[in-house]
């Protein structure tokens, strides 16, 4: 893995868990080395697993066992395009059914609070509509949703 560029993602001592479920849920993305703390420090022992190397849909990642003292917030989302509803369906609940939590427009939160938006192509297309009432009627469509429903948007979209 090439270390010089990644995401550090910080976690309360569940950084292989994450890491393990985004390798088995997500393309793309896999577990690599994970190293464990020479030393005690204060979240934890020696021995304990510090950092985990991972990528999720082909994004290099760090996964940092740091303690309680921060948590994940909406500042920061991985953005996930699927392409039809069946993708859209099996990503969503793959992260709410796992323990996360459903938000608004096709966001939600896995079981770490890590934030994620399960955007269809087809909503993207939707909202980029030259049209702009077309435009107008998919994203009015979007913000009633949690989980994106693609045939809902491209009906708002035709009108």
């Amino acid at each position: 893995m090439d270390i010089r560029h990644r995401i550090c993602l910080w976690y309360d001592g569940t950084a292989l868990d994450a890491a393990q479920f985004y390798a088995a849920t997500f393309a793309d993305s896999a577990v690599g080395a994970v190293y464990r703390a020479p030393a005690d420090y204060p979240s934890g022992r020696a021995g304990d697993v510090l950092t985990v190397e991972f990528t999720v849909l082909g994004i290099a990642c760090l996964g940092l066992n740091g303690g309680p003292a921060f948590r994940h917030s909406e500042a920061f989302s991985f953005q996930v395009v699927t392409e039809d509803q069946a993708e859209t369906d099996r990503l969503w609940h793959a992260i709410i059914d796992h323990g996360g939590q459903p938000s608004a427009c096709g966001w939600c939160k896995d079981r770490w609070g890590l934030s994620w938006q399960i955007t269809p192509r087809a909503l993207s297309e939707a909202i980029a509509d030259p049209d702009p009432a077309a435009a107008k009627r998919a994203f009015e469509a979007m913000m009633t949703m949690t989980e994106i429903d693609i045939a809902a948007v491209e009906a708002a979209r035709r009108g």
